[in-house]
């Protein structure tokens, strides 16, 4: 099937094969990807070999406003590579049979699509009695049908057996602290690290030991199934604790500092912030995912010191978490506050810290928002390169040069609890 030449019986497959997409554990419940996703495959079809502009999807998929730079916004950059990374991701595993193959080539916004060149023969296949060749009316030889009589729920079971085991092989095989990333890089499997990478996360790749990323847990009280809540330590009484939850923000934080490491052939660790101690921080480098208010480890080592969190005291926002500025500077304000609570989230505020460890030969990384939304979007800021390089350029560093202790304020647009937008509104050079 041609991409240049779409007819309603290809149009008819190609939607399909979209709605199969959307429908997928893959995507379910990713709507701006699904909305991005529908609205290239329809692009596609009514304006074959012409790709979209990066502006048009923007305003029209993303509602961005008229006056949307690509130039200061990379919304669109940082949800087309998780479209790519999402069809990847199903095309190698729930999507390896299908007769579809959907992709959005690197470096283009142009939907392609296209029939495997050969259906997956299915496995067992081999050694299996065929029907012998029939004759048609014509003479000729029909093709040899497969008799599958009595064999389609063990193969079936067989399949799923393989998929399941190849999975968990895989996995484990990701998690392994030794796993080759340099060969895998030799392989082509892994995109090699830009040199803005090389140069922001030169403090955490250049020794021998793998870091510690640390993402928070909160702690809190009650059950899932009868209602949950803040454990507030001093206050309540003592009593059982659930320390094993964290959010959505954190969770997709490891997931992007992992592919980041990966690219920097550099291995990582990474544990709960509630199972996390401080000898674990004397000798090794931490990254730590998620703010003081749930990252309680935070409280014990050396933090921010110019954007500090800390809860409002009095007033409307009373209770709320805030990023302080110590030192306010000429346009920059006091403190930084969310979107309040009971109100759908439209902003949040993050801060991206670099300090010196409890080991000054150490170094500290802290990507922490007011809310989970926040923490995500500063993780997902240090892991994009055109964000790194714009941070790098803010701090006078050059691509080959060496990264000195930082503070930075990044204020985040949300809708429906994804961060589509960060700008870099407040950024400290630490004095040696």
């Amino acid at each position: 099937m041609s991409s240049t030449a779409v007819n309603t019986g290809e149009r008819a497959l190609l939607r399909a094969q979209i709605e199969t997409l959307v429908n997928s554990p893959t995507l379910h419940g990713s709507e701006s990807l699904c909305k991005l996703l529908r609205y290239l495959a329809e692009h596609a079809m009514e304006h074959p070999g012409t790709p979209p502009k990066e502006y048009q999807l923007a305003t029209e998929v993303f509602g961005r406003p008229a006056d949307f730079d690509p130039h200061l916004d990379s919304t669109i950059r940082v949800q087309a590579g998780r479209l790519r990374v999402k069809l990847a991701e199903y095309y190698g595993s729930l999507g390896v049979s299908d007769p579809i193959v959907v992709e959005l080539p690197k470096g283009s916004y142009a939907l392609t699509y296209h029939r495997r060149a050969q259906a997956v023969p299915p496995p067992g296949a081999v050694g299996i009695p065929i029907k012998a060749s029939t004759a048609t009316s014509s003479g000729a030889a029909a093709e040899p049908a497969i008799d599958w009589s009595g064999r389609r729920p063990w193969m079936l079971a067989a399949v799923a057996l393989a998929v399941l085991l190849g999975l968990a092989v895989a996995t484990i095989a990701s998690l392994l602290p030794g796993r080759n990333a340099p060969a895998s890089a030799a392989a082509g499997l892994i995109e090699p690290a830009p040199p803005a990478f090389r140069s922001f996360w030169k403090p955490f790749i250049a020794g021998p030991e793998a870091p510690w990323m640390v993402f928070s847990n909160a702690e809190f009280l009650g059950r899932p199934e009868t209602g949950m809540r803040y454990y507030k330590r001093g206050i309540d009484p003592a009593g059982p604790i659930l320390d094993h939850y964290t959010g959505v923000g954190e969770v997709l934080a490891v997931h992007e500092l992992d592919r980041v490491f990966g690219q920097l052939q550099h291995p990582i660790r990474v544990k709960r912030g509630s199972l996390f101690s401080l000898d674990d921080a004397k000798n090794t480098n931490l990254i730590f995912i998620g703010s003081p208010s749930e990252n309680l480890t935070l409280l014990e080592i050396p933090g921010s010191q110019e954007f500090v969190f800390q809860r409002v005291t009095s007033g409307p926002r009373k209770g709320d978490l805030a990023v302080v500025n110590m030192h306010p500077q000429a346009g920059e304000a006091a403190a930084y506050l969310a979107t309040p609570s009971g109100q759908t989230q439209a902003e949040d505020y993050a801060v991206i810290a670099l300090e010196k460890g409890i080991n000054p030969t150490q170094s500290v990384l802290i990507l922490a928002g007011t809310t989970t939304i926040g923490t995500q979007a500063a993780v997902e800021y240090v892991c994009r390169q055109n964000s790194v390089e714009d941070l790098l350029k803010r701090l006078s560093v050059s691509d080959s040069g060496e990264i000195k202790p930082f503070e930075a304020v990044l204020h985040v647009k949300v809708i429906r609890g994804v961060p589509v937008e960060t700008e870099l509104v407040a950024v400290r050079k630490r004095a040696p």
